[in-house]
């Protein structure tokens, strides 16, 4: 009956257009209520205390690191140095922006930032060519969306703090995952690239590799700054976020000199306001996790599925549907809020390694940003893009498709993602 309440206020609420957020809230009510435990100071301290975490505050930090190196200029050299890579190749444009998105999730954690400094640099150049308008939008969505899967990452951090899990080691545990991704895009878009009759733009010369790679190196500079910081117990992930903006800050002002000091009260309140959405959703959600616990929701969710107890990759493909079902229609922050509480003493109690898990779950939400109706990433690249959003699905599907197989096949051979994450953790 608590799972009942819980869900049908939640949707309930949903469905009428309430806000995410207060729909937390209020289910979180309608929960308290049920339990006979309504009292306004426990809703407000919960409410308080949910986003009073330190290591929350890496959000904010790698929200201001994206915003600054979008409008700083890092952001348009990944792109160039990728172009003289690989842009004379066959859908060489396409490669770019797989190269580009991999380079730039090692830079910013955010999704929504990465696919919009893309699909504003590499979409017209596309379509220039001779591109399918919808297929080019769809694959720079899809690239987007390795973003939260390589570190440093946005939904790591809140995945990390809902379900008290090392953030450094989901960091490090990601890194292979996400270019697993890059490379299913990669062998996607060749398929479907030979289809087209594009000419490519002419092989770059030594010397433009060579100065592109020079204008490059103070932003890739920094993911090896973050990085190697965290393998070495330098900092922690929070003071990596704050390294990554005070860095990028540095380089966009006094190095390439394209952020200008009037114009960084616009990226601070950019990046503010962005962050206050992520940060009302997670103290709302606290109060609904602090109930879920109280409720004992997690016992009877494990009574549930005791016949999958015994065999963990029944249960994590159960566990992945479900997801996929929810990214249809949630956005990730909220799906990790929300699914985090219930479903982690679940696998604890399946013995499935927390680490593993949250990476293939972190996959999964960051999936869902491309899956429709609601597709985040999607209307991104429909709205800087000036097109349908049913042009951009129909543009995506291949690529959403070849990252599914991706991570069901690390579902299946959970070796492809222990193993490298045991490798870069000790």
């Amino acid at each position: 009956m608590t799972v009942f309440i819980f869900l049908g206020s939640l949707l309930a609420v949903m469905a009428i257009g309430v806000p995410i957020a207060y729909a937390l809230l209020v289910s979180g009510v309608a929960l308290m209520w049920h339990l006979d435990l309504f009292d306004a100071q426990i809703l407000a301290q919960n409410v308080i205390n949910g986003a009073d975490s330190f290591p929350l505050l890496a959000v904010p930090f790698f929200m201001l690191a994206g915003e600054i190196m979008n409008v700083g200029g890092l952001s348009s050299r990944i792109v160039k140095l990728a172009l003289t890579l690989v842009g004379h190749k066959r859908g060489g444009l396409g490669f770019v922006a797989i190269l580009a998105a991999c380079l730039l999730a090692a830079l910013s954690g955010s999704a929504v930032a990465d696919t919009a400094a893309l699909a504003a640099l590499l979409l017209p150049m596309m379509v220039k060519a001779g591109h399918d308008k919808a297929r080019a939008g769809g694959l720079i969505a899809s690239a987007g969306i390795i973003a939260p899967v390589i570190p440093p990452s946005i939904g790591f951090v809140v995945f990390g703090v809902a379900g008290n899990v090392s953030i450094s080691k989901l960091f490090l545990a990601g890194i292979v995952p996400g270019l697993m991704m890059g490379l299913a895009i990669a062998l996607a878009w060749y398929v479907v690239s030979q289809t087209e009759n594009v000419t490519p733009p002419p092989k770059a010369t030594s010397a433009e590799r060579l100065q592109a790679f020079k204008e490059s190196t103070w932003a890739l500079f920094l993911p090896v700054i973050v990085l190697v910081g965290l393998k070495m117990g330098v900092f922690t992930p929070t003071e990596a976020a704050v390294v990554a903006a005070v860095y990028a800050s540095l380089v966009a002002t006094l190095v390439y000199r394209e952020l200008h000091w009037h114009q960084l009260r616009e990226v601070f309140v950019s990046a503010a306001k962005t962050t206050a959405v992520i940060m009302f959703l997670v103290a709302a959600a606290m109060v609904s996790a602090w109930l879920i616990t109280v409720a004992d929701i997690p016992k009877q969710l494990i009574a549930l599925l005791a016949p999958l107890l015994d065999s963990p990759t029944l249960l994590m493909m159960a566990i992945m549907v479900l997801v996929i079902a929810v990214g249809t229609a949630m956005d990730m922050t909220p799906t990790i809020l929300i699914l985090t509480p219930v479903l982690m003493p679940v696998v604890k109690a399946a013995g499935i390694d927390p680490v593993y898990f949250g990476v293939l779950f972190i996959m999964n939400n960051a999936i869902g940003l491309i899956t429709p109706p609601v597709g985040t990433v999607l209307n991104v690249v429909a709205g800087v893009g000036k097109m349908r959003m049913d042009e951009v699905t129909r543009g995506v599907i291949p690529f959403m498709t070849a990252q599914f197989i991706v991570m069901f096949l690390m579902v299946l051979f959970p070796s492809l993602v222990l193993v490298p994450m045991r490798w870069f953790i000790n």
